[in-house]
């Protein structure tokens, strides 16, 4: 079997997946049932110093698509509204109790450095194995100067990372915002403050849905709403790309990630770790079906690993690197085109009607005669028409009918910047 052990920045735990910090690690009682079901460690959900958090109701709004709920999550809850002595008493018992867990404690006071230096020497005395610096939160907290208001600023995400390192001995993780330009400034800070790792994405800011009798943003708190935290299955594809980005970012390679966004199964987690995460963050995916989904996900990533040959997750970590570059370098002179299966096709026409009325033409609508004067219908690509665009097989509802078939050629690799069409090289060499 697949050793799904994890060793992040020395930080051991069973498997590679993780709670992240939200309202599954909010308290001992939650934890202690998550590390029961399999987890392999938790992130506990996000403490601060005592002034009060105040939280409203109600806080989560959802996007549904058709049949499938919560394809995208939305939330305007703060950090932990307990106290932070109780918090730090669960977390030393829940460390004291399950000592082959990972126990992180995600912090978030304001910008001076004596508020860090008093609550890190606090949550030291739980014997947390680490730290992770919320700088990502972008609703509440970030109108206070902190969450995402921090995490959008390079030189207070450095200077805050360097506060931290110089008072704890504890590891520290900088959870990254993704509400920015560019997600490499604040991962290159954090590793220039001395950061241990980066943690990505939180939540993107957003307005999941409008009441359009109260007229008002959900969730709708007294008539009105606001702007939260998106994540869910729907943020995947953001944050696979972050991560990419900073995993083959000269100034941030080799950097440990912790992959977070839209996490739900263990083909989610092998991709992320494929883009060199070197564990897995999941928040949606168990308040939607319970904390025992970590069962599906590790069973399903051993045996995956194991029809690979992969004996732990350090012999695929990073392995599609590589292959991630930029669009000018991709060969100009590939070509595929698509194929239908007419075995299994099931003749709905999806692929023509996407293909005819938004693409390319080239998929040509006819009817077989059955010899009794009807006939059914058929569709076939017309390959001197295709463009290979992958359309129809996104449109197809039923799996591998439609396949993309690469073509011999026998024109050489050509990227845009060797292409003498392109005017930059052109006006390059005059």
């Amino acid at each position: 079997m697949a050793d799904l052990r994890s060793n992040f920045i020395g930080i051991k735990s069973p498997n590679p997946f993780w709670l992240a910090s939200a309202p599954p690690t909010d308290k001992e009682y939650n934890v202690v049932r998550a590390f029961q079901a399999g987890w392999g460690g938790v992130v506990w959900k996000t403490l601060g110093e005592d002034p009060p958090v105040v939280n409203v109701s109600s806080r989560y709004g959802a996007f549904h698509m058709g049949n499938d709920r919560m394809v995208g999550f939305n939330n305007i809850e703060l950090i932990s509204d307990r106290p932070l002595d109780v918090n730090l008493q669960e977390i030393k018992r829940v460390k004291r109790d399950w000592k082959d867990r990972a126990v992180i404690v995600s912090l978030m006071v304001p910008c001076e450095e004596d508020a860090w230096k008093r609550i890190l020497a606090r949550v030291e005395d739980t014997e947390a194995d680490g730290i992770e610096l919320n700088f990502g939160c972008p609703h509440g907290m970030s109108e206070r100067g902190m969450g995402a208001a921090v995490g959008q600023v390079p030189e207070y995400v450095e200077m805050v990372a360097r506060w931290c390192k110089q008072n704890t001995r504890m590891p520290v993780i900088v959870k990254l915002t993704p509400n920015v330009t560019d997600v490499r400034k604040p991962a290159q800070a954090a590793r220039q403050g001395g950061a241990d790792a980066v943690s990505l994405i939180n939540t993107i800011n957003s307005i999941c849905s409008v009441d359009l009798d109260l007229m008002a943003p959900t969730p709708v708190v007294d008539g009105k709403g606001t702007h939260g935290g998106y994540c869910g299955p729907a943020v995947k594809p953001i944050a696979l790309n972050m991560v990419a980005e900073i995993a083959r970012d000269p100034a941030t390679q080799g950097m440990p990630i912790s992959a977070i966004g839209g996490i739900g199964n263990w083909r989610d987690a092998a991709e992320f770790i494929s883009m060199s995460a070197g564990n897995v963050q999941v928040c949606t995916a168990a308040m939607h079906y319970g904390f025992r989904i970590v069962e599906e996900m590790a069973s399903g990533l051993a045996n995956w690993m194991d029809e690979k040959g992969y004996r732990s997750i350090e012999d695929f970590r990073g392995k599609a690197v590589p292959n991630v570059t930029d669009w000018q370098y991709l060969n100009i002179n590939f070509k595929t085109i698509a194929h239908i299966d007419q075995e299994k096709c099931i003749q709905c026409g999806l692929c023509y009607v996407a293909c005819e009325d938004t693409s390319h033409q080239s998929i040509a609508a006819k009817r077989v005669p059955d010899g009794k004067g009807g006939g059914k219908r058929r569709y076939e690509v017309i390959d001197e028409e295709c463009v290979g665009c992958n359309l129809c097989y996104h449109a197809c509802p039923v799996p591998n009918v439609i396949t993309m078939v690469p073509q011999k050629t026998d024109k050489p690799y050509l990227n845009w910047t060797q292409d003498p069409r392109n005017p930059m090289r052109k006006k390059a060499a005059e």
